[in-house]
């Protein structure tokens, strides 16, 4: 099934558009729709509430106005959308830095609930790239062009995490938030690929590209 990807407000850079497949379902949000210049694409769906920018005038695009007052962001209210439309695997463009760190915070919050839904879910920018590994499962990393490593508890705590194939690996290591162990790790020499798995909580992991 084709993949659905959420374009959140923060700016990107057209760096990312070779990200984007030919089939991809675009949900734009808020101001999220600028983002589709400098991506060269068309959004299938925009909602918003549009506190940000201006609601849009385009005839073809479908339009969904939300209420200023409600528990969603736009961006958790385009993840349920894909839910809805029964995409298994979003990808999420804008939803990282900006001038608002809680954003940053809820978009991370919003992969998440994507993954407790069965729906894979990858936030990137044009340095790192966040996806998550849940309780019970185990993802493979291979080496690409990105250098730092990075395992952090989404949940709080994380118990019976391995790491294989990093420099400082781990075997049935605990991570809490109060400490980060698990924060700017390396691929050790030699090793193409990082496994990592959890047996308790979930992992969000961060690969970022050295500077």
């Amino acid at each position: 099934m084709a993949r659905c990807v959420i374009l959140s407000a923060c700016p990107v850079s057209p760096a990312l558009a070779g990200l984007l497949r030919e089939d991809d379902f675009i949900i734009a949000c808020d101001a999220g729709y600028r983002n589709c210049a400098p991506l060269h694409c068309k959004p299938h769906v925009i909602v918003g509430d549009f506190d940000t920018a201006p609601c849009p005038q385009q005839e073809d695009d479908e339009i969904v106005v939300l209420p200023h007052v409600k528990d969603d962001t736009d961006t958790e209210y385009a993840a349920k959308l894909a839910v809805q439309k029964g995409f298994d695997e979003v990808l999420l463009l804008g939803g990282l830095g900006g001038r608002r760190l809680e954003h940053t915070l809820a978009n991370l919050c919003t992969g998440l609930g994507l993954e407790k839904r069965g729906v894979r879910a990858t936030l990137q920018d044009e340095r790192s790239r966040i996806t998550f590994v849940m309780p019970g499962e185990t993802r493979r990393y291979p080496k690409e062009d990105y250098f730092y490593f990075s395992a952090f508890p989404m949940e709080g705590r994380a118990e019976g995490v391995c790491e294989q194939g990093s420099y400082y690996e781990l075997t049935d290591a605990e991570l809490t938030a109060g400490y980060p162990l698990g924060v700017s790790n390396e691929y050790a020499e030699g090793s193409d690929c990082i496994t990592v798995s959890t047996r308790e909580g979930a992992l969000v992991i961060v690969e970022t590209v050295a500077d």
